[in-house]
């Protein structure tokens, strides 16, 4: 019997960033088979509100393009911070939907924990907290944290991100964070680094983003 497909829709126009996030939600939903969609106009990486904001369209319509080839798709997944055109896909689809924004919010803040937002896209931080808001998880936030430098700067340079992410991670935990989340798509494999530091409890979106489509797929 084949495997229910997942499709990760990814909102920012870089099909090496979709293909890294696919192997990440593959290793973390073995049960099921990834296929990733890159969205086909808008910035390699969305790093403010107006390109946020125009990017719903773009992931409505990759997502659309996808699901109407292939009838197996059991659950979507969009996978930028900001969560880009997810309100409108759940209102249109009859398929789980959850983004990783909103899905690392409910991750960070369950048991009550207070929590941060590590992120490398200060432009975002308006969209960020709005989000966070709607989470119902701004009794328990203690803010956004963000790099010094630019994020196409960091994007280009690993080492340079990891450092400034880490540093990102530490404020958070210095105004009281007992979670931090790493926010932002094309950071999970720096995520992924900074969860191995111990310096708090790290959040990765896109595996949280896989345990809530779990979760739903399973009930």
């Amino acid at each position: 019997m084949s495997k229910k497909r997942v499709l990760l829709v990814n909102p920012n126009s870089n099909e090496a960033t979709t293909q890294m996030m696919c192997r990440l939600a593959q290793a973390e939903l073995p049960e099921f088979e990834v296929v990733g969609a890159t969205a086909a106009g808008g910035p390699r990486m969305i790093v403010e509100e107006t390109a946020l904001r125009q990017s719903r369209r773009y992931v409505v319509a990759a997502a659309l393009r996808v699901l109407q080839e292939d009838a197996g798709i059991a659950g979507l997944m969009v996978a930028a911070y900001g969560d880009p055109g997810r309100d409108i896909l759940e209102d249109l689809l009859d398929i789980p939907v959850v983004g990783i924004g909103r899905a690392s919010i409910l991750a960070a803040s369950a048991g009550g924990r207070t929590f941060g937002i590590a992120t490398s896209t200060p432009g975002l931080v308006p969209p960020i907290n709005a989000m966070v808001e709607s989470a119902r998880g701004s009794a328990r936030f203690v803010g956004v944290c963000v790099t010094r430098s630019e994020p196409t700067v960091l994007a280009a340079d690993p080492e340079r991100q990891f450092e400034e992410l880490r540093d990102a991670v530490q404020e958070c935990v210095g105004k009281g964070a007992e979670a931090v989340i790493i926010g932002g798509g094309p950071l999970s494999e720096t995520a992924r680094r900074l969860a191995e530091l111990g310096i708090g409890v790290i959040v990765e979106p896109v595996p949280s983003a896989c345990a809530l489509l779990r979760k739903e797929l399973m009930s």
